[in-house]
């Protein structure tokens, strides 16, 4: 029998003889030492898992699995018994929103759902659940956890714009030297950092430690660190106007969608430098073609696009001032166990009926 499905057994035979102790449910590939450290982290609760029942990951935090892999039948129907038997879930089964909705209305057992995503709003909008079954079932994100790397490559973003990344590129593909040219510094730039959640606030963090002058968005008014001025979201354009560089760390919500538009864009003084670590879908990418064209954006660095993959038709691939990064700026072989310690203070926190970190609102769904 393999060791992680004797593992499972283990802890099922475990939940029995406690059958008090809430039942915890690994519902993706979370490497076997993680899923122990929960259990030995949270004693109180039943933590059930089982590889042989998973899409195996191809890479690190790669949670929806390889894309060929099926289960048999009997598989299938033992992967939905053990996520049905949860009290929480330690992510949407299979990553589906769909396969959330099965569940939930599979199991009137279940309380609270982890997603693996920051964005992970987006995906409990997508289940389309009813109005009692987003009261019964709390969800929450990973926001926070991918801050770090995707302040660096919005860091590495405007950097690439600033020193002409890809005038540099161009000169020694063709072996010339070029004449000198004046590069932008860091020091001297005012960077606008749209949304201040986790992502935004180590963006701040890292661009004024650079010594850059720092704008930031918020709806609340409310201080933030390394922020040297905060911005109301109906005051965005002159924000923009003043900002040599405006960095997008925006969830995908309906009042996001498609907010840095023409207006916006066409605030931006000539040469600025737009990156975006958010969602895609706030960027209008045919408005950002057309600033690019005209200069007001001189260069652009899209870690996120609309569609996902970006269509091999879209005029953004071969535009010379535009660095497209396939949504991998936050993948981290340390993700994971980010993930788990986030994971273990919100379990302690729902034993203990406090307040959960994260949690979705299920208004706007971010």
């Amino acid at each position: 029998m393999p060791q992680n499905a004797h593992r499972s057994q283990e802890s099922a035979a475990a939940d029995e003889a406690r059958p008090g102790r809430p039942r915890v449910v690994i519902a993706v590939d979370l490497p076997e030492p993680l899923c122990r450290e929960i259990q030995q982290q949270v004693p109180e609760v039943a933590v059930v898992w089982d590889h042989t029942l998973y899409h195996p990951r191809q890479g690190p935090a790669d949670w929806s699995g390889g894309p060929d892999h099926s289960r048999t039948p009997e598989q299938q129907r033992a992967y939905e018994s053990m996520v049905d038997s949860a009290d929480v879930l330690f992510s949407l089964p299979d990553v589906d929103p769909a396969q959330l909705a099965r569940t939930v209305r599979a199991n009137p057992r279940l309380r609270w759902v982890q997603a693996m995503a920051a964005g992970g709003g987006s995906q409990l909008r997508a289940a389309g659940l009813e109005a009692e079954e987003l009261e019964r079932v709390g969800v929450t994100t990973t926001a926070g956890v991918h801050g770090g790397p995707l302040a660096e490559f919005a860091v590495f973003g405007v950097l690439a714009g600033a020193k002409t990344l890809p005038h540099l590129t161009a000169l020694q593909r063709e072996h010339q030297w070029g004449e000198r040219w004046e590069m932008r510094q860091l020091e001297e730039m005012t960077v606008l950092v749209v949304g201040l959640g986790g992502i935004g606030r180590s963006c701040a963090q890292k661009f004024a430690a650079l010594g850059s002058r720092v704008l930031g968005t918020s709806r609340s008014g409310a201080p933030v660190p390394h922020v040297d001025e905060l911005v109301p979201m109906d005051e965005l354009s002159g924000a923009v106007s003043r900002a040599d560089a405006v960095v997008v760390t925006l969830p995908g919500t309906e009042a996001t969608e498609g907010l840095v538009g023409a207006e916006l864009l066409g605030s931006a003084r000539p040469g600025t430098i737009l990156v975006n670590v958010g969602r895609g879908a706030v960027v209008d990418e045919s408005a950002l073609h057309g600033a690019l064209d005209d200069g007001r954006i001189g260069f652009a660095a899209l870690d996120v696009t609309a569609t996902e993959p970006l269509p091999a038709d879209s005029p953004l691939w071969d535009h010379p001032n535009v660095l497209i990064s396939p949504h991998t700026a936050a993948l981290s072989s340390a993700e994971e166990a980010r993930i788990a310690e986030l994971f273990i203070d919100n379990l302690r926190r729902h034993l203990e009926g406090r307040e959960l970190r994260n949690v979705v609102d299920t208004v706007e769904f971010y």
